[in-house]
């Protein structure tokens, strides 16, 4: 027997399988609408292992006893999924109102004036009065407590990656994401005199500034120090003694406003380097156009957790734009996951994922939505 032909009786196989799985489904349905009638939960833990068990034991192969489980594993939780969509297809909308950027009065970022987050607030709130905050964690809290209406924090960079400090305060803090905006970063050097790169002492900026400018950093054999943000960095530069030969990672325009001497321009180790930042408010806010979506959960150390959960993604057609992880710090290695997603939070199918990871997680938060860019 040639490769064709085996190949020919594989899809003679495959096309008994897919009968024989749609014939699945549509009992499922029938199942799906008698847990609907009697209000019953979708996931039957006993049951499942129930026909894992069975499966295993008909089997006769050990050496696809893990297989065959994986199989029917994936086969139920497509059944549950679509059981989902049934049952929770006509579940209440998520409470929500529109965004007023314009009616804005109290909004804040991170740093002082000139720094990117600013640059990024503009973006959305135009000329309004911006509050600065000495620390990420401050913004957080003003949102929250609702001294602010809205505030801006960065979340990820092209170059060097995710901001893990905002990634630790989202596990803190009770807030939204309202939209993103993406902002071009345009990283110098600069001192407050005309001193040569040679003759710095040491550069001061955030970490993931310096991180993004490590190649130039390198080169020249610059010691760094980390800073709270790359504009009040640059602020400390411009009042320290020249004596000192201190310099800064900023942006130009931060570094003209302060009048400081800009030793070398377009540091960054990528030529094309973007930071990400969100809107917050302590509301759940959904502009019309919103098309992705936000959430933080948690899943247990079993076996083929993650996958079972991107199944769910993969099977309603949702396209997982990001996914980050970060250590609880309770003394666990347990991580909570960052994801965002392709969808409409009005989607019947994205209500349905959405209540079936609240109900079935160790821990779920919706974190908002967004229009992808």
């Amino acid at each position: 027997m040639d490769l064709k032909q085996l190949r020919d009786k594989i899809d003679n196989v495959d096309s008994d399988i897919l009968s024989l799985f749609k014939k699945r489904m549509e009992l499922c349905k029938d199942v799906a609408e008698y847990k609907r009638q009697h209000a019953m939960p979708v996931f039957q833990g006993g049951r499942e292992q129930q026909v894992i068990d069975r499966i295993k034991a008909l089997t006769d192969d050990s050496r696809l006893e893990n297989g065959t489980a994986a199989l029917f594993t994936t086969i139920m939780d497509i059944s549950k999924i679509l059981q989902n969509r049934t049952i929770l297809a006509d579940s209440p909308d998520y409470d929500f109102i529109v965004p007023d950027f314009e009616g804005a009065v109290n909004i804040g970022c991170q740093g002082t004036a000139g720094a990117n987050s600013e640059t990024a607030a503009r973006m959305i709130f135009g000329d309004k009065k911006i509050t600065f905050y000495p620390t990420f964690e401050d913004v957080f809290k003003a949102v929250q407590s609702g001294e602010l209406d809205y505030g801006v924090l960065p979340v990820h960079n092209s170059t060097a990656g995710s901001v893990d400090s905002t990634y630790d305060l989202m596990a803190k803090y009770t807030f939204y994401t309202v939209r993103e905006v993406i902002v071009e970063i345009n990283h110098c050097l600069a001192a407050n005199s005309d001193i040569p790169a040679s003759e710095v002492s040491c550069v001061y900026s955030h970490r993931q500034a310096l991180s993004q400018c490590s190649d130039y950093l390198t080169v020249n054999g610059l010691k760094t120090a980390d800073y709270g943000n790359t504009a009040t960095a640059a602020e400390m530069v411009k009042n320290s003694d020249p004596a000192e030969k201190i310099a800064a990672v900023c942006s130009v325009d931060c570094a003209k406003k302060l009048g400081l001497h800009i030793i070398a321009e377009n540091i960054a180790d990528c030529s094309l380097n973007r930071t990400r930042f969100v809107c917050i408010s302590r509301r759940l806010e959904v502009m019309p156009e919103s098309d992705a979506i936000s959430v933080m959960l948690r899943i247990p150390h079993t076996e083929g957790s993650l996958y079972r959960l991107l199944t769910k993604f993969y099977v309603n057609g949702m396209n997982i734009q990001r996914i980050e992880n970060r250590p609880i710090r309770d003394g666990s290695f347990d991580v909570l996951f960052y994801m965002d997603f392709t969808g409409k939070l009005s989607d019947p199918a994205v209500k349905a994922t959405l209540r079936d990871l609240n109900e079935n997680l160790e821990y779920f938060r919706l974190l908002g939505t967004f229009r992808e860019e």
